[in-house]
């Protein structure tokens, strides 16, 4: 029997997880758990969910540097319109939506305060 996974959640490196975890409740991302070792104050890890999707994030040991985020992640919305209008009121400046040949009801991209490019698409 081949090797079948049935899961996949990324796991992000960030420069600070509480201030990931108040980001990323703007695209609907609630606190599942949470870890913050004994001689600490903040968390170094979260495991955020919303619906069907999850994410993890964890301290970076090194600095975080925007342009050496090589991953996109795709988020999948019921209406693109709305999710880009709610994003803009919030002040994160999600870039123009477009409607490439792989994505007819459009997509557009947010960054995370980490350089992390979130590519907000149709279900």
């Amino acid at each position: 029997m081949a090797v079948q996974i049935k899961r996949l959640v990324p796991m992000a490196f960030v420069a600070n997880v509480q201030r990931s975890i108040a980001f990323y409740a703007h695209v609907g991302f609630s606190v599942g758990n949470t870890f913050t070792p004994p001689d600490a104050s903040e968390a170094s890890w979260a495991w955020l969910t919303s619906a069907g999707a999850d994410l993890m994030v964890a301290k970076a040991s090194e600095p975080v540097i925007p342009e050496q985020q090589a991953i996109l992640f795709y988020l999948y919305a019921d209406n693109v319109e709305e999710t880009h209008a709610e994003l803009t009121a919030a002040g994160l400046n999600p870039s123009p939506i477009t409607k490439p040949f792989y994505a007819p009801h459009g997509e557009f991209r947010l960054v995370d305060p980490d350089g992390y490019a979130l590519m907000v698409t149709h279900t």
